[in-house]
């Protein structure tokens, strides 16, 4: 009797236990999209640069799409490139919405305040998306560039590694001037969330060595090993950049959106069982740390491998996350650009390899359902917008039916 009492009760506590862990993807959940402006991905479209109606009309459309399918949040890229997508004193208008960089090119609205205003109305949280040491792409150039750009006021704060400039991580300047720009967006505008991707130091190409030694010498700030001063220039921006929001509005959360790696457990023992790019060897970005201290409020990790990779397991990395989040919450980043759709491909004549995990089945909606079974995960964030939009085998439609059938508020 004893026994099967014993087994009752433990039965019911697990129910309790699952019943609580599943709570968190029905009664609060972080849905949200990466709504991307550099090179017009998503917004405004190409035909729409320098005219303000059909930007606005745009707008319009693609958030009302994104209501029907009860997402909460959108992550609004306002400064690709060192640039704006909002009326600044720091820095010029982006030529991705004029046309040209710095001129205004008639446009007659602020674009962030309709995308606060409108989402708003949506039922939807806006974190604004900024990149923090890009300042050119490799198919652009400074001569693009507005001549009041800090670019030309401030040379010695930039250098160019293949082909694109970037801020230089290891002067105190650069990060005064980004905690300037998020201070100004923080103040101004009733958003949610700032966040950050992972454009930290530039991704290595193992040919070419960064031009920081000059730097590296002039202020080495007690460090002997360039390395690890580079990752304490991240460090500090990160830490700064934190302060900075909190010390205006608090609730307004730091979020970060690195790549899927932190390391590999062959580095660290610490890390996770993969191959490949790491977060804190070559980008310099140690998101581990950043979880313990509590100086983001949540991670997004770009998991943009399928289940069962052998390089990079979404489920060994989705589960590695979940466990060292520390202070932070987790929300996985999802690739619905890499989703194919087999019936659209035949119809355009395109040849997919059918053994592809994203040719055959949606894997998308397996990777959704697998993250319901791992605790931590509160949420996913999509990249990006359009590709998503185009419900590749039926995505959109799963979302609707049985991953966001109702509208629920972000955790």
């Amino acid at each position: 009797m004893r026994k099967s009492l014993i087994v009752i009760m433990l039965s019911l506590f697990v129910c309790v236990c699952v019943k609580a862990q599943t709570a968190v993807r029905t009664e609060c959940q972080f849905r949200a999209v990466w709504f991307s402006t550099v090179a017009n991905i998503d917004w405004p479209s190409k035909e729409a640069i320098g005219n303000t109606e059909m930007q606005k009309s745009e707008m319009i459309s693609l958030l009302d799409s994104l209501a029907s399918l009860n997402f909460n949040a959108v992550i609004f890229q306002v400064r690709p490139t060192a640039d704006a997508l909002f009326p600044s004193a720091l820095e010029p208008w982006s030529a991705w919405l004029t046309g040209k960089q710095g001129q205004d090119n008639d446009i007659s609205y602020d674009p962030l305040q309709m995308m606060v205003e409108e989402a708003h109305k949506r039922k939807m949280d806006v974190h604004v998306w900024i990149n923090p040491y890009r300042v050119t792409l490799a198919t652009t150039s400074p001569a693009e560039m507005d001549k009041s750009h800090l670019f030309f006021r401030r040379p010695e704060m930039f250098w160019k590694y293949n082909n694109q400039w970037y801020f230089e991580p290891g002067l105190d300047e650069t990060r005064e001037w980004l905690c300037r720009v998020v201070a100004d967006l923080v103040r101004r505008y009733d958003i949610e969330g700032v966040h950050m991707d992972d454009y930290f130091y530039p991704y290595p190409d193992h040919k070419t060595k960064l031009p920081d030694e000059k730097c590296f010498k002039q202020h080495p700030r007690g460090f002997d090993n360039i390395d690890d001063w580079r990752r304490n220039n991240v460090n500090m921006a990160i830490r700064q950049l934190h302060d900075t929001i909190k010390s205006i509005k608090p609730d307004v959360q730091f979020g970060i959106s690195p790549f899927g790696i932190w390391r590999n457990k062959q580095n660290d023992e610490r890390g996770s069982l993969t191959t490949g790019l790491q977060n804190y060897d070559e980008l310099y970005a140690d998101v581990l740390l950043w979880m313990q201290e509590g100086w983001i409020d949540y991670v997004v990790p770009q998991l943009y491998w399928q289940i069962g990779s052998r390089a990079a397991d979404h489920k060994e990395l989705a589960e590695w996350w979940a466990r060292n989040a520390g202070k932070a919450k987790v929300y996985i980043g999802l690739a619905a650009y890499r989703q194919e759709d087999p019936a659209k491909a035949k119809k355009e004549g395109k040849k997919l390899n059918m053994n592809s995990p994203w040719a055959n089945g949606n894997e998308i909606c397996r990777q959704l359902r697998l993250h319901e079974q791992i605790p931590n995960i509160e949420g996913e964030v999509f990249f990006s917008l359009k590709p998503l939009l185009a419900n590749p085998m039926g995505l959109c439609d799963s979302l609707r039916t049985t991953f966001f059938p109702t509208w629920v508020p972000t955790p």
